[in-house]
């Protein structure tokens, strides 16, 4: 009997993907769900019977939480996630967020309905748990951000250390002999999550200890953590800071937004305007050109956060925060600049 794993193999389209499919979803494209639903009649594939792995049920005993419905570094995680539940036998509900909604608020409402035994969180503000998480007694665990600091016992937390890791991403740039640097992304505050404002900290930091002038009026546009977003402030980036030879995404799909944009300002990546994401997606590998990137280990995050929950839902252990290492791509987004001598 086929299981949705193997469709999403045949059909070259994440478990995550077919997962919207399969609970007819909106946010799927229409090529996409046209080629799914063929192979899904072509396979004689019973959704109902793979419900364990997927589809949303009152009854399912795990929760996952995905902030981010166009985030396809939360999914890529999203996908591991499930796989490691599937092995361990457990049923699981899988509820996509906007990234401004809050997941607090949603995941009370799921606790007191459909009485989950545990919560994995896909992205969080921690605003939120800071707020009313106090009234979640089941274990959860809090991915790509960190915990650590609100004191929740059934609270674990696995993330990336984003502002090293920004960090990384500009000292690259600056290596590569760079100086006239702008920054897509992310937010001065942390209206718009921990993750992006860490991200452009760390960057900042980064541009400081190398005495590099940056104005946040002119180098740098916020932006949520979408293509779209990210091609639209790349646009205003590239209008007001005409001289520039390097751009930090905070994000993969941002990134992919900012390449469009400068071809469409009739600029080129990376002859033109060189350029370095951050989180190391699938798709980096065969854009064009292969985008440099920071990369998270998707498989380690998954690994340890489920392997933590399903820890601590079994037996009497204190939550914990763990960092998962990061690693520079260097790809081909990157054009090298002589730097003159003064």
């Amino acid at each position: 009997m086929k299981t949705i794993k193997d469709i999403a193999r045949l059909s070259g389209y994440s478990i995550g993907t077919v997962s919207r499919v399969i609970n007819n979803r909106p946010d799927v494209s229409a090529e996409a769900r046209r080629k799914i639903e063929e192979v899904i009649a072509r396979e004689n594939f019973q959704p109902n019977s793979n419900a364990k792995l997927l589809k949303q049920r009152e009854t399912s005993a795990i929760t996952v939480i995905v902030k981010g419905i166009n985030n396809n570094f939360l999914e890529s995680i999203l996908e591991e996630v499930q796989i490691s539940l599937h092995m361990h036998g457990e049923d699981i509900n899988v509820v996509f967020m906007d990234e401004t909604e809050n997941e607090i608020d949603t995941a009370i409402q799921i606790c007191s309905t459909q009485k989950p035994k545990g919560i994995i969180f896909l992205g969080g503000n921690l605003k939120y748990f800071q707020e009313k998480f106090r009234l979640i007694s089941i274990p959860c665990v809090l991915v790509t951000d960190t915990a650590s600091g609100l004191g929740f016992d059934n609270l674990s937390s696995f993330a990336t250390d984003d502002m090293e890791a920004a960090k990384e991403a500009i000292a690259y740039l600056i290596h590569k002999g760079h100086r006239k640097i702008g920054i897509v992304g992310g937010s001065i505050s942390s209206e718009m999550g921990q993750v992006g404002s860490r991200r452009l900290e760390g960057a900042l930091a980064e541009l400081r200890r190398h005495k590099i002038p940056f104005d946040v009026r002119k180098d740098f546009v916020s932006c949520r953590f979408s293509m779209e977003e990210g091609y639209k402030a790349a646009k205003k980036l590239l209008e007001k800071k005409k001289d520039i030879t390097g751009i930090f995404a905070v994000s993969d799909m941002i990134a992919i937004g900012v390449i469009r944009a400068c071809a469409d300002k009739g600029l080129k990546v990376p002859d033109d305007v060189s350029l370095i994401g951050f989180d190391g997606i699938d798709y980096t590998k065969y854009s064009n050109p292969r985008l440099a990137t920071i990369q998270q280990d998707v498989r380690e995050l998954a690994k340890r956060s489920v392997e933590d929950l399903l820890m601590r839902i079994n037996y009497s252990r204190p939550a914990v925060h763990g960092m998962v290492m990061f690693r520079v791509i260097t790809g081909e987004s990157i054009k090298e600049l002589k730097v003159s001598k003064q």
